[in-house]
């Protein structure tokens, strides 16, 4: 028995309605969305740690197991199976990429993005999708929904030529948002000042695509170096017996100087 026999058996098992578990036989597509989500991120928090191989690989399977369940449920309806799925990207792998599987040329990175999108534009005229950007699902957090749409529209050539471009497009908004800002009398409730904002972030996320960086994580990374700093720095007042909240901003900024010093960074 392989090892996708055996999760399928099992998860047929837990779902028996007579002798399965008592949770797993209850849940549905709905109730699974939250657990789909927290598995994937806590794969991405394992994909992170690459060393960490045991972790890595409870990670994925936690993710399959996901698959499988759903799966499972699908061939109780006997809507589709796990076979079905597999063979389902298989054809897909396949279809699109004709410069492995068939005669189509692409040497670079670049050229098979542009058949890949070629071909999904092709795949999809049958889902009446109108649009370049059709596909980019609606869940996704924003700021990778905004580089994905980002990514579709260049792929039809809607795009600077380089970084330079966004560059530029980010300092006319930062004035744009100065400009709100300044005359806005609450900016909490000004749609003026958060559309501005809103059009800053997308600028940035835009230059990081051109810089071939990836802004979820880039964001992330600035995040946890934050969080580390900061902490550095709740450290640094205790040590001092005094509270963050008694001490005055450039104290503070003296302990958050020190601790970019420890770290040797800037």
């Amino acid at each position: 028995m392989t090892g996708i026999e055996r999760l399928h058996d099992i998860m047929t098992r837990l779902r028996n309605p007579e002798t399965g578990c008592p949770w797993d036989r209850v849940q549905t597509l709905e109730t699974l969305k939250p657990c789909v989500l927290e598995e994937t991120y806590e794969l991405l928090a394992a994909m992170d740690r690459p060393e960490d191989k045991d972790n890595h690989v409870e990670e994925l399977g936690d993710v399959l197991l996901q698959v499988m369940f759903q799966c499972v449920m699908a061939e109780e309806k006997g809507d589709f199976s796990f076979d079905d799925v597999a063979n389902a990207i298989s054809d897909k792998l396949v279809r699109r990429h004709p410069h492995v599987f068939g005669d189509v040329v692409a040497n670079d990175p670049a050229a098979v993005l542009r058949n890949w999108e070629q071909i999904k534009q092709q795949e999809h005229k049958k889902e009446l999708r109108h649009s370049a950007l059709d596909g980019v699902p609606a869940s996704l957090p924003a700021l990778l929904k905004a580089q994905r749409t980002q990514e579709k529209a260049s792929r039809v050539g809607f795009d600077w030529k380089d970084a330079k471009g966004p560059l530029e497009k980010i300092k006319e908004e930062i004035r744009e948002l100065e400009e709100a800002v300044s005359e806005s009398s609450d900016t909490s409730l000004d749609p003026h000042v958060k559309e501005e904002l809103g059009d800053l972030i997308f600028a940035v996320t835009n230059l990081a695509r051109h810089l071939k960086a990836d802004a979820e994580s880039a964001l992330e990374n600035t995040t946890k170096k934050f969080s580390r700093r900061f902490r550095a720095v709740e450290a640094g007042a205790k040590a001092q017996g005094r509270n963050l909240k008694d001490m005055t901003l450039s104290e503070m900024d003296a302990l958050w100087d020190a601790a970019k010093s420890a770290e040797g960074m800037h």
